[in-house]
């Protein structure tokens, strides 16, 4: 017992030290990484560095900054860094067969950062979700739709899939199908429409505004109209160039139709 006892005294006083030095160190350095990572990250920002990279460079430098403490705790204690590198790289193969959907997400936010196909401000439609970009993560892109949900888009799947970006072109078309009934006056229809077009300032001249007759429905004679306009002023054209169309028509005694279904019935002799 005595034997044990001296030897459990040797071990303490050889490593009690470097166990305390590491523990010291470790936090020291947690929290020193933490100041640097935010000392960095308010640079980027005051030297306007694209607000997309901001994010996903911290999380970058934080991991490899925490990645180098972490070897250098190692050290102190006595653990030869070469032989705990190999051990490190062996672990960190098998754990990266079993997270490669974890590892393709960072592949594809690179990619995403590469590219930029979107950019955090864009509004986009990807993956069945319609909202705006908030911010590029290093595995998850974070999109806030328009009735206030955060979605998490994984950035693997978010690179190699069908995406649309309506904030990357300043212009953007509107386009409407409106219907009047048969036997009213198609060219006075258009020239009502044409007239509530040029009354709106946000819609461009320049392309021409189209307007055709599109087809003849079921119940109604289709009008075709395409303008242009700002992307800020597409959706307020739309919602109320509607109204203004249905108001006119209103006035002008021009009709509106719905489905409807004619049914005859024959009175059978007997």
């Amino acid at each position: 017992m005595e034997k044990y006892s001296t030897q459990i005294i040797d071990i303490l006083i050889t490593y009690a030290p470097k166990v305390v030095g590491a523990i010291v160190t470790l936090v020291i350095g947690l929290w020193l990484i933490k100041i640097i990572v935010k000392t960095v990250r308010k640079t980027m920002e005051r030297r306007k560095v694209d607000a997309s990279l901001i994010p996903f460079l911290s999380t970058v430098f934080s991991v490899l900054l925490k990645i180098l403490l972490f070897l250098s705790v190692v050290s102190m204690v006595g653990v030869e860094a070469t032989s705990f590198i190999a051990i490190l790289g062996a672990a960190g193969l098998a754990i990266g067969l079993s997270l490669q959907g974890t590892l393709q997400n960072f592949a594809g936010g690179v990619v995403l950062l590469l590219l930029k196909p979107f950019k955090i401000g864009d509004v986009v439609d990807a993956k069945g979700f319609l909202g705006v970009v908030k911010e590029i993560q290093i595995f998850y892109t974070i999109v806030n739709t328009f009735d206030n949900k955060v979605i998490y888009l994984p950035n693997g799947s978010l690179a190699n899939s069908d995406m649309t970006n309506l904030s990357q072109e300043e212009d953007r078309r509107n386009e409407w199908t409106f219907g009047i009934g048969y036997g009213d006056d198609v060219a006075k229809a258009k020239k009502i429409i044409r007239r509530l077009i040029d009354e709106d300032k946000r819609i461009f001249q320049d392309p021409e505004p189209f307007l055709a007759l599109h087809s003849l429905g079921d119940s109604s004679v289709n009008i075709v109209v395409r303008t242009w306009s700002k992307a800020s002023d597409l959706w307020p054209v739309y919602f109320e160039m509607n109204e203004k169309v249905y108001n006119e028509f209103a006035k002008e005694g021009i009709n509106i139709p719905f489905p409807q279904m004619d049914v005859h019935l024959h009175k059978q002799d007997k």
